[in-house]
Parts: structure tokens; C-alpha cells; sequence
């Protein structure tokens, strides 16, 4: 359980993640569309795990590697921006949500059940009358 503090850090982290990537950082990596669907504090405030979501891209494990070899520059923008928010800028950790495609994956599987009609127990009934 998150305590409310934890909680508030990660909806600033968040809000100015999801600009950093839509505005300042856009240039670099290039036309992809970018969005923080998580951030999950630890309790020390030390460690911020992103979990990103990714439009318009065409291998997701690589621009994930992209972000993840640019943490430093993304940290120092997050830094300029929440430094009168928190003493310290938590260490950024970059992982892939898929949780999205999770939910298809399952709607299709319940999608593809064949799941045959009930009989009704009336007639089972009147037959051992």
C-alpha cells in the first residue's frame, strides 16, 4: 500500500513525464507517441518505475532501449521542472506496459470459447413424470 505521499509524488512524476515526452524530448525519438500509463514510487522516494506505453511505433522493445539509454537527459528536464516539488529527483527506471495488449489477448481468447446454449431443465423435468 502506498502511503499518500508516495502517491503524490508519482502523479507529479507522472503529469510532467507525460509532457516531457510530448513536448521537450518529441526530438528525440522522433515521431512516436509516447505515454506514461504508471509511475509506482518506493517508499524512500529513491527509485520511480515508469511503465510506458507506446502509438506509432514499430518495435517497442527498441525504443524502449532508446528511453532507457537516455534516462540521464530525461531525469535532468524532470529535474528542472519538479526541483521546488521534492528534494530529490527519484532514479527513473523505464519499463514496458502491456497491459493493453494484455486485455486483447484476453477478449480474444473469451471471444474464441464456444460456449453452448443452456438446456432448459423444464423438459428434463416433464420427461420423468
Amino acid at each position: 500500500m502506498e502511503s499518500k505521499r508516495q502517491q503524490k509524488i508519482s502523479r507529479l512524476l507522472q503529469k510532467d513525464l507525460g509532457e516531457i515526452f510530448q513536448q521537450d524530448a518529441k526530438h528525440l525519438f522522433g515521431n512516436a507517441f509516447i505515454t506514461v500509463t504508471t509511475v509506482r514510487v518506493s517508499p524512500d522516494l529513491g527509485i520511480a518505475r515508469v511503465y510506458l506505453s507506446f502509438l506509432m511505433v514499430d518495435n517497442k522493445e527498441e525504443m524502449l532501449e532508446n528511453i532507457r539509454d537516455r534516462t540521464k537527459p530525461i531525469r535532468q528536464i524532470l529535474g528542472n521542472r519538479i526541483a521546488k516539488s521534492v528534494r530529490i529527483v527519484p532514479e527513473l527506471q523505464f519499463y514496458l506496459d502491456d497491459t493493453a495488449e494484455y486485455a486483447s489477448k484476453i477478449d480474444q481468447l473469451l471471444e474464441s470459447l464456444d460456449i453452448p446454449p443452456k438446456e432448459d431443465n423444464d423438459e428434463e423435468e416433464e420427461d420423468e413424470k
